[in-house]
């Protein structure tokens, strides 16, 4: 691939369209700009409006303007990615933002490894292709970023995958990421296909990591509580070794300490998967007591979480008396709680449910270089 590269597309608001790509993608940025080309949105640069005629002849200055800057002119056989993103929009379910991502330089586009939370095509191809760009699809009403690009090696097809929903962080490697879907050039189906097989499976994926998510945090959580109680029953450490004097005042601080890092990903993770379930759709219908006690204890740990994040002083004691009671309810009534989730997993053909607020882009992830 050149170090220096223009690729012209057409879009059918815009007009002619071109991106730029390569290690000396100012080069190319000068080209377009000697000839005319205006810097868009996005960095997407447009030709001005005007006849056939005039057209034809800023591209063939373009041409000329970019072999003297050492910069290579090639013509997408595709529509301008941005059109695509938006068609395919306006067929999916709920409201849908569309926002186009250029990855001029080749090491911009390492940004998107960590943040991809995808099990398949897209994911390999983002680490071993060239994407000079792409396109996000963002759910206004939903934790639900998508990316599309062009899929490598093919001449119409698509390939969609997820950004890591949040708060899961970075989603690379994470084996309950769903698998990304090649979509047709058509832009209905290509939103069925997405309505149809793609949504449900990220849906059922996010659910799954909650779940794994929480039971992880407190199966860790009663783990070193019987490691703790076991050393306050012995007065001995673990090996047998006598406590001293202060130790078994500091171990528990620092369990206590441990227990609500822990804690916070059951907050974290627990509500929206305590809005799916059903007891009474179950085989365990006595469980909606023990869900409403749930659900409480996680509104007294978030009230002391909200107050510590504004700068509250709270002395360790006051902290201990508020959200280990929290702590122990969700310990208590765990097994309830893990079977209720699991009934509740979304069906492979279940509708997108999730509720979060709306946001552009995953949290942390990079922006795209302009």
């Amino acid at each position: 691939m050149a170090d220096a590269q223009i690729i012209l597309a057409y879009s059918r608001d815009a007009g002619i369209v071109a991106m730029v790509s390569g290690t000396k993608y100012e080069a190319a940025r000068t080209a377009l700009e000697a000839s005319g080309f205006q810097r868009g949105d996005a960095g997407v640069y447009r030709l001005q409006a005007g006849d056939s005629d005039a057209s034809r002849a800023t591209v063939a200055g373009l041409v000329r303007s970019a072999e003297a800057h050492g910069v290579a002119v090639t013509t997408s056989s595709r529509r301008f990615i941005g059109d695509a993103a938006r068609d395919i929009a306006r067929g999916l379910p709920g409201q849908w933002d569309t926002e186009i991502e250029l990855y001029c330089h080749p090491v911009w586009q390492e940004d998107l490894v960590p943040w991809l939370w995808d099990s398949g095509e897209l994911g390999r191809a983002v680490q071993s292709e060239r994407i000079p760009y792409a396109a996000t699809l963002t759910n206004t009403a939903s934790d639900t970023t998508l990316l599309l690009i062009e899929r490598p090696g093919h001449q119409h097809h698509y390939l969609v995958g997820a950004f890591a929903p949040e708060p899961f962080g970075e989603g690379y490697g994470d084996p309950h990421a769903p698998r990304s879907i090649v979509l047709p050039p058509f832009p209905g189906r290509a939103a069925r296909e997405i309505s149809d097989r793609y949504l449900p499976a990220y849906d059922r994926a996010v659910h799954t990591r909650r779940l794994t998510a929480v039971a992880g945090a407190l199966d860790r959580i009663r783990t070193e509580h019987d490691t703790w109680s076991a050393m306050a029953a012995s007065n001995r450490y673990s090996d047998a070794t006598p406590l001293g004097i202060d130790a078994l005042g500091a171990a528990t601080a620092q369990f206590l300490d441990s227990a609500w890092r822990d804690f916070l990903t059951v907050v974290d993770h627990a509500p929206a998967l305590l809005d799916r379930c059903r007891p009474t759709a179950t085989p365990w219908p006595g469980d909606t007591e023990a869900l409403a006690q749930l659900a409480d204890a996680l509104g007294d740990a978030e009230a002391v979480r909200e107050e510590l994040a504004f700068g509250s002083p709270l002395a360790r004691q006051e902290r201990t008396a508020r959200t280990w009671p929290a702590i122990t309810t969700w310990l208590t009534h765990s097994e309830p709680f893990l079977r209720q989730a699991r009934a509740a997993t979304p069906h492979p053909r279940s509708a997108l449910a999730v509720a979060a607020p709306p946001r552009a882009l995953p949290p942390g992830r990079p922006a795209p270089h302009r």
